[in-house]
């Protein structure tokens, strides 16, 4: 049980927020220079490919050398940030990013890139992505106050959404007028810059890990931690649906039906910058809004995704397709921060970081089946039948998600943890929290929601345990 603690009052003459603490400014700093570069390189590297006399094929194999090692090396970097120093492993991650796109840009600039290069520099900067995604979901989380935690995830993923699409179009821009090697040349230094903001994280409020039984002894735990949750596992399971049939929407059949119907690239592009005006319009929402249910809100919006398959399949012309984009992009964003809220409250410190890669492990694992499916489903089904299928398998998961009693119930509750990288101040006016023994990793019985007010989380053994 904790005992009550003082509001978090920022330090006198400070404008940040009571919730932005050092931590906290420092990862949004970074994460803003970081997408600002990456989303620009992305274009870069496909223009590369083509200057080189690659075609869609080539273009193809240097995008799977990039995602194929971070769904290898996503588990053992979650194991590895939860033994190391978080801040430590995203400063080595974004050491080999900067290296190796100052390599990849180099080799541009030279005139004298190959395939195959392209596709070993881009595989190191995917096993760069696996190792940093866990240690700084895990290092986001541990940032933030359990009160303040939806505000303060919404504020920063609408940071990184407008840094993304601020990304690309400018990158998109600096390809036509200065070519991709300058633009791959800009990421380096934006992970150079983002490095250096992250080796100044404050880590001291974050308590040693205990010596543990090796790497594969903490993957072990943290699959219990994972599979002993079932909001967790059902959810991630969804995901791995949801997030394979969008890769394949948008990847192979958004652009065919905006060539064959809609007149062209340009109201695809369009539609594609309405989703990411949805996500801003979304995170938003979620800075204000603090819905009860966390889980259950959350999986409402996620039906709302498959309206761009519906639109494409229909399908329906510029103004409606954007419309559906927008909706989606909405309702993505809620359910993202009702989920990062949920991961803070629910799970122990300790071990956020090898939770989120099961999490990113799963849902990413089916991207690759999808998208090769795309085209041969389309030739046996034909394109709207396949849109019409992909929009009904994700309504279909979404409804089955929404039987678990976890996903329903799990309620939002108030919490005193210290955030890590606080104001001195406002640490000072906190009072310690005092801990329960700890309780071992197991699910509650399914019968003792039974005796619990409505008002308690279906998951309070969760609760309990990550509070003791």
């Amino acid at each position: 049980m904790n005992s009550p603690a003082a509001p978090h009052r920022a330090p006198l003459g400070s404008r940040r927020p009571e919730w932005a603490g050092r931590n906290y400014v420092l990862l949004t700093a970074a994460t803003i220079v970081t997408n600002l570069g990456t989303h620009g390189a992305l274009i870069a590297t496909t223009w590369a490919v083509f200057e080189t006399g690659g075609d869609a094929g080539d273009v193809g194999l240097v995008a799977m050398a990039r995602f194929l090692p971070l769904v290898l090396f996503l588990l053992i970097g979650g194991a590895v940030a939860d033994r190391v120093p978080r801040h430590r492993v995203m400063v080595a991650a974004n050491v080999l990013n900067c290296v190796s796109q100052a390599v990849f840009a180099a080799l541009v600039l030279a005139g004298s890139a190959q395939i195959w290069q392209m596709m070993v520099l881009t595989a190191l900067c995917g096993t760069g992505q696996a190792f940093f995604n866990p240690a700084a979901e895990g290092m986001l989380m541990s940032s933030v106050t359990g009160e303040q935690a939806s505000r303060a995830f919404a504020v920063y993923r609408m940071a990184m959404h407008g840094a993304s699409i601020g990304g690309a179009a400018l990158g998109g821009a600096l390809v036509a007028f200065v070519g991709p090697g300058w633009v791959l040349l800009i990421d380096a230094v934006a992970f150079a810059v983002a490095g250096g903001l992250r080796a100044f994280l404050d880590v001291s409020g974050i308590p040693e890990r205990a010596p543990g039984g090796g790497l594969f002894a903490d993957l072990r735990e943290g699959w219990h931690e994972f599979v002993g949750r079932p909001w967790l596992w059902s959810i991630v399971a969804q995901f791995s649906v949801v997030v394979g049939l969008i890769g394949a929407v948008e990847s192979v059949y958004g652009p065919l039906v905006a060539k064959a119907e809609l007149g062209g690239a340009t109201p695809w592009g369009i539609a594609l910058a309405a989703y990411g005006v949805g996500t801003l319009a979304g995170a938003f929402l979620m800075a204000r809004w603090k819905p009860r249910r966390l889980l259950f809100v959350g999986t409402l919006c996620v039906f709302p995704i498959a309206l761009p398959s519906a639109a494409l399949a229909v399908p329906l012309d510029a103004v409606g397709l954007t419309a559906a984009m927008f909706v989606s992009g909405v309702a993505i964003e809620v359910f993202g921060v009702s989920w990062m809220t949920t991961m803070h409250q629910e799970i122990p410190e300790e071990k956020l970081s090898r939770v989120s890669a099961y999490d990113w492990f799963g849902s990413t694992a089916l991207l690759p089946l999808t998208t090769a499916l795309a085209g041969p489903a389309e030739s046996a089904f034909g394109r709207s039948t396949a849109l019409w299928g992909a929009a009904g398998l994700m309504v279909l998961v979404t409804a089955l998600v929404l039987l678990v009693p976890d996903v329903r119930n799990l309620t939002r509750r108030p919490q005193t943890k210290e955030p890590v990288g606080a104001s001195p101040a406002a640490a000072s006016e906190s009072v310690p929290a005092t801990t329960a023994a700890p309780l071992p990793a197991v699910p509650a019985p399914a019968g003792a929601a039974a005796d619990t007010s409505a008002e308690v989380s279906a998951d309070a053994e969760g609760s309990r345990r990550r509070n003791g």
